[in-house]
This record gives C-alpha cells, structure tokens and sequence, in this order.
C-alpha cells in the first residue's frame, strides 16, 4: 500500500508545494543561494513584472520564442514614475500594413520626460497609455468581450465587464494594444499552444501551471469545470505573451529561490456585469487563496493586483514578510501605467546572493496565566490557538498569588493574527486578560518539506521530513515527521525510530 501523508499543522501546510528554489538551476559555481525579491507593495500585473524582470538584469531576447510563435511584439520602454526611473513593457499586435515605426516620441504618461525604447528592433518610443492581461487602472478606450475583464480610468474607477463588444486601439506607432485581442482558447487549446513554442521543459511547465491557476480560478468564479472554461482575456495572446514572457525571463535569471512580500490588493469596488463587487476581484481571491505569500487590502482605493500577475506570483514566489538578507547583485522596476497619487506604481525586482544567516519573522507574544484551567483544557489550546492562527503555544507550570499552582500561556503569532488568537484564547480559556508583549521578531530557520519513499517488502511508503536551513541554503537539521512516521511503523512493523532514520537518511543523501 502507499501511505498517503496528510497536513500535520500550520508550519507544514506548504510541504507539498514545489519547491520554487530548485527551478531553473544550472550547473554553474556560487557562494550562496542565488534569490530573486518581488516587491509587492502596490501590487502586480503581467506587464509590470515583464518590466521588472528585465529591469533587473534578465536579457530581452528570452523573450523570441513568444514573439516567433504570435503575432505580437514586446515594446520595451523606460519610464519615469513618481520620480522612479522603471521599464514598461506592452505587447502589441504585429501589423505590417500599419508599421510606422518612425512615428514622433510621445511625453510620458505621467509626464516626465520622453520614453526612451528598449526595443530590440530600436523602434521609438510611444506613449505609455494602455493596460493588458488586467492590467493596471486607465482606460485607453477598449471594451472588453471577454469574461472577467477590467478597464480602468486613471480617476480611480473601474469596469468589469463580460460579454460586449471590443474595440481595436492603436497605439501612437500604428500597432494595436494586444490587450484582449486575439483567439478566444479552452485551456486545452492554450495548453497545445505553450507546448508547441518549442520552450525548454521547466519554462513549459510553469507557464501551463501558472494557467492552470488562472483557469481554475475562474471556473470557480462561473461554477463551472476547467475544461469547460473558456479563456477569454487570459486565454487571449497578451496574456499567453505575459505568462510565458515572465517564465521565461525567471528562467535566464536562473534563481535558486524567488520569493515576494506581502502583496497589495487595492481596495473600493468594481463594477461587474453580475454586479458590484469589492477589490480584490473574485478570480484573484481564488489564485490568492492557493498562494504561499499573504495578500493584503489598499493601500490605495482602486484594483491593484490583476489575476494574471497574481496568478504568476503564485507559481514562481513563496511568500516572506520582508525581503531577505542578499547581497544585491541587481535590482529593478516594473512599471504600471496608472499614475497613484502618491507614491509610485511599480514591481521592484531584487536579485542577490543570500548571506547564509537565520531569517527575521516578525512576530507578537501573547500570555495569560490561569489558575483555574484542566489538564483537558490546555491539551486542547494546541490545536485550538493554531487554527486561529498561533505559529506557536507553549504552557508553563508556575505558582501564582497565594501559593496556588497555575500555568502560564505563551503564544507566538503574526502580527496580523493577534486579534483573532487573543480573542480564541479568551474564549477558549476564560482568561480576563491578554498581554501583548514587546517582542519584535524571532529568527528562524528556512524550512522546506522533502517526501522520502520507503520500500519495504513489495510496498511504498511516503514520510515527509522537514529540512532546515540558513537562508543560503545550507541545510543544518532533518526531522521526519512524526505522526507520518508512526502510521508507516504501524503498517510495517518497524520501529518508529527505524522509519524515521532511514527517512532522515534518505533526504540527507539526496542533499
């Protein structure tokens, strides 16, 4: 028989996740873990991490294959936004009837100073007005004909629309904005796409997954199944040029790890064709929900996290509170097209070597004492104070006034969980009281989960051993996972102690 391992806590809910640090590799000497940072205070979008991806160091020409295999081209600019020089990114239908490359450069959007194009084929620059694949708040005059699909006016308002007519915009160059365009494909149809560029195995994969999200997310939204979803937007070949561009472009940056803060969702509402309803948009809550890193509301009242920038941080980046400690070697901005009010709407891509120290996690302790509670009680708190968030809950014999035995309840939470866990602690314990003590952060180890397969007799057995290491990679501790290791005990007759050892050994060997 396979024994099939389940979710042991909320530490371990990520193990089965891949492990984004072993894509892409390449057989070539470093000090440390190569890492690449997303920045995603003010959100994402496909164009913006396009932009910064290349801005930090990734070579335009990845990008041929896209370019051979549709009709689109990817103009590359250099922008100003709220005084950040950053890289947009458009794609745009190829037209040869219209190609008027040598048209006049246009001001910038947000008005500084004239573009300067990074494009290959040294064409001039044009003005930076157009939003695709979800993109970023403004509107350049599409409707959209596609499900799920979001204009936006840089007066901060916004429309979802579905199903109505889509009018063809050219840019200043005679190209029209891919935004949308194109064949309307089943995922199947985008799955035979992406296969057919002839990319290397690790790029296809991830896009397909990356679509898959997407896919998903939106069959979700409509009730029905992936494959009788049909993609419009994000089956259009914009968003086939986004997702496959950003797969790309990791892939010659060749991260050992990629990893990206919290994200910022926006705020207010959008207006749909079924309705109105709150940023984020439901197809990103579903990508979100499937995540390794933490979605957040504003920090502005309009739509900042589109589902196809969502949808590719979520195949390629765990999530982290704060970018870790690197030696930068690179870094970038990927640009917006909407202009915020006051502060700049941009991705920043960070590339660096890890130092190889322990990671700071930003963190609150809450305590209680209890003089009153049963030993039923506190066993209970374990699981009780996890599911409402705790990372970590420690009881402790004390003597309390009048010489009365009691315990002291330690809790290790996010800072974002403290309300909730407090409120569970109060409720679970009847507590009058909870403090909230001074502690800033804890370092900790990097923790990834590894499956070790166990042969005995004619049967596998799967025990998932959790690794720790620095943030360089360096792995320090292997630990099998008990409750795993005790039901693989109980089928085979071995020790626990045996099962454990060999599944250590086995994930040591392969390190």
């Amino acid at each position: 028989m396979l024994y099939a391992p389940g979710v042991a806590s909320r530490e371990t809910a990520t193990r089965h996740r891949t492990d984004s640090r072993t894509l892409f590799r390449r057989s070539r000497p470093r000090s440390g873990m190569r890492t690449l940072a997303f920045d995603g205070r003010t959100g994402a979008a496909g164009d913006m991490l396009l932009g910064a991806l290349l801005a930090a160091g990734a070579d335009r020409d990845a990008l041929a294959p896209v370019e051979d295999a549709l009709p689109v081209e990817y103009r590359v600019e250099r922008v100003t936004k709220r005084g950040i020089a950053a890289t947009s990114v458009d794609v745009l239908l190829v037209d040869d009837e219209n190609d008027e490359r040598d048209q006049p450069a246009e001001e910038s959007a947000d008005g500084s100073d004239d573009p300067v194009s990074l494009d290959k084929a040294g064409s001039h620059p044009h003005e930076h007005q157009h939003d695709h694949s979800h993109a970023h708040s403004h509107d350049e005059g599409h409707d959209h004909s596609h499900d799920h699909t979001h204009s936006h006016s840089d007066d901060g308002s916004h429309a979802h629309s579905h199903n109505h007519a889509h009018e063809h915009d050219h840019g200043p160059d005679g190209h029209t904005h891919a935004e949308g365009h194109g064949v309307t494909r089943t995922f199947p149809e985008v799955v035979d796409l992406v296969e057919g560029m002839g990319l290397p195995d690790a790029v296809t994969d991830r896009a397909v997954s990356a679509f898959r999200r997407l896919g998903e997310a939106e069959a979700a939204v409509h009730g029905t199944s992936l494959s009788e979803t049909a993609f419009h937007e994000v089956g259009a070949d914009d968003a086939v040029a986004d997702v496959v561009g950003a797969a790309l472009l990791v892939a010659d940056l060749d991260p050992d790890r990629i990893v990206t803060t919290p994200v910022a969702a926006g705020g207010g509402e959008v207006s749909m064709a079924h309705g109105t309803y709150p940023v984020p948009a439901p197809a990103v809550t579903n990508i979100a929900a499937e995540a390794d890193w933490t979605l957040r509301g504003g920090p502005v009242d309009r739509e900042l996290l589109t589902p196809t920038g969502a949808a590719v941080l979520a195949e390629f980046a765990e999530g982290v509170d704060a970018l870790p400690p690197m030696e930068v070697s690179a870094s970038g901005y990927g640009a917006g097209s909407a202009n915020l009010d006051d502060r700049p709407n941009v991705v920043r891509a960070v590339v660096g070597e890890a130092t190889g120290g322990l990671v700071r996690d930003e963190i609150r302790v809450l305590e209680t004492n209890l003089d009153d509670a049963s030993p039923e009680l506190l066993g209970s708190l374990q699981r009780s104070l996890t599911d409402a968030g705790a990372r970590d809950v420690t009881v402790v014999p004390t003597t309390m006034k009048k010489a009365r035995p009691g315990h002291l309840v330690k809790v290790i939470v996010k800072p974002e969980d403290v309300p909730a866990v407090a409120r569970r602690l109060a409720e679970e314990t009847g507590t009058l009281g909870v403090r909230e003590t001074a502690t800033g952060h804890r370092w900790v180890a990097e923790r990834s989960f590894e499956t070790a397969t166990l042969d005995v007799g004619d049967e596998a057995y799967e025990v998932t051993v959790k690794v720790a290491s620095d943030d360089a990679g360096t792995v320090y501790d292997v630990s099998a996972e008990f409750d795993e290791a005790d039901a693989v005990a109980a089928e085979t007759g071995l020790s626990v102690r045996e099962v454990m050892r060999r599944a250590e050994r086995q994930v040591r060997e392969q390190d």
